[in-house]
């Protein structure tokens, strides 16, 4: 069907064999078009030293080596290619109708080419591959025909790439949508039986005056604030003998039974993890940010290793516990991303500890950490964090005061349970 040759390299080393007229190809170069044009040229010495095949305009090219392989190209003037490209004039057979079959055949050579350190299909898997016959004026008839629907496949192509982009941009945009009209209470029905979030905060207070009693607490930690609205629907944050405005901090209204509050307040154990001291022994896992992934969960497959000599460094609270959040504090592009602690995802480790860069949220057993979970994931308080980081362009930086002073939106506990199954519900209905 046609005069199959490869190309060779000239010997870069001989100044006589490069800088000449004759265009020379390399593989990168070929881009399922016409080649009028090469990045180097050769010597008339070179092509009669150097085993040069010169190829004629209309041969067709194909890189038959590693990245490329399978890549074509059409000669569109005389030129001469490397060794990891092969070149074909047609013999009997009209050039475009080859062109097209090697471009369907692509996948074919691509994986008789595997398996080697470097891929490669050969000349001789070339010429020794079946290629169809019609006659002559049929094969033109068929380029014709494919030239002809070549703009609608292209015009497909795009449309079909846009459709898929617009798909996954609406579920974004509807899991979005979904998660802000939860905290504002708009998702699940308001029930008088759940009760109010003002009997719920003080279950988390009476939570932490036990805790403290039993030495699990500071006194510190038992300090709170009260955040409420005075006869002109204005808001207000108190805490000890201070009142405060804090009317520009609502980003929205929500349901007479709930209650904003900062989440240092929902919090019996709030803090940023240490600075590990790393070790080859894999016995005790570090979370680090890596580990709560883009995608959403948490992996432990890349976590590296604490040195147990430094273990006494982790008070017992460090060690993670399950539905611990933990929230990216640093870095551009990671920090306030948030995950939450199974422990069924440590295996055989004993236990887990966050380094420096990870901030630990440990709720009140009064709250349901999934739902916290989804309100820290919101664009709202994502938009908070956002615009309180400290730091440079390059080291953004989530202090864990800044983390404590988020504000969210509080329904009662049973309402937080039907908010959280709600939202997994639409999750597995979008994900079909």
């Amino acid at each position: 069907m046609g005069d199959w040759g490869a190309g060779a390299t000239p010997l870069r080393s001989n100044p006589e064999f490069f800088g000449g007229r004759i265009p020379w190809l390399k593989t990168g170069e070929l881009n399922y078009d016409v080649i009028f044009e090469t990045e180097e040229h050769i010597t008339e010495k070179a092509l009669q030293e150097c085993s040069l095949r010169l190829c004629s305009q209309g041969d067709i090219l194909i890189a038959m080596y590693g990245a490329t392989i399978g890549k074509l190209g059409i000669a569109g003037i005389e030129l001469t290619t490397n060794q990891a490209c092969c070149a074909c004039t047609p013999i009997l057979f009209y050039n475009m109708f080859l062109f097209y079959y090697l471009m369907a055949s692509k996948q074919i050579f691509v994986e008789q080419g595997e398996g080697g350190a470097q891929p490669n299909i050969s000349r001789i898997k070339l010429v020794s591959h079946l290629f169809p016959m019609p006659p002559l004026a049929e094969q033109k008839r068929i380029v014709a025909k494919i030239e002809e629907l070549m703009p609608l496949v292209e015009q497909y192509g795009k449309a079909q790439s846009e459709l898929e982009m617009l798909n996954s941009n609406i579920r974004e945009q509807l899991k979005k949508s979904v998660l802000q009209y939860a905290i504002e209470g708009k998702l699940v029905p308001q029930c008088e039986e759940d009760g109010t979030a003002k009997d719920l905060l003080a279950e988390i207070q009476a939570e932490k005056q036990r805790l403290y009693a039993e030495g699990k607490l500071k006194k510190k930690d038992l300090a709170h604030s009260t955040i409420f609205r005075d006869e002109d629907n204005k808001y207000f944050e108190k805490k000890g003998e201070q009142t405060t405005s804090i009317d520009d901090e609502i980003p929205f209204d929500i349901p007479e039974s709930w209650k904003w509050v900062r989440l240092a307040d929902l919090s019996v154990f709030l803090s940023r993890g240490k600075s590990p001291k790393y070790s080859d022994i894999k016995q005790i896992p570090v979370f680090a940010q890596k580990c709560n992934l883009k995608s959403g969960g948490i992996s432990l497959d890349e976590v590296k290793f604490l040195d147990a000599s430094t273990l006494p460094k982790w008070k017992d609270e460090y060690k993670l516990r399950h539905q611990d959040i933990l929230v990216n504090s640093t870095g551009t592009g990671t920090v306030g991303r948030v995950g939450v602690f199974s422990e069924s995802l440590l295996g055989d480790y004993p236990f887990i500890v966050p380094d420096s860069h990870i901030s630990v949220v440990r709720l009140s057993s009064a709250c349901n950490p999934l739902y916290i979970f989804e309100v820290l994931s919101s664009y709202a308080v994502q938009n908070y964090i956002e615009d309180n980081l400290a730091g440079s362009t390059n080291q953004k930086e989530l202090y864990i005061g800044t983390l404590g002073r988020v504000l969210l939106p509080l329904p009662p506990l049973a309402e937080q349970k039907k908010i959280v199954h709600k939202i997994e519900e639409v999750a597995s209905i979008m994900s079909r």
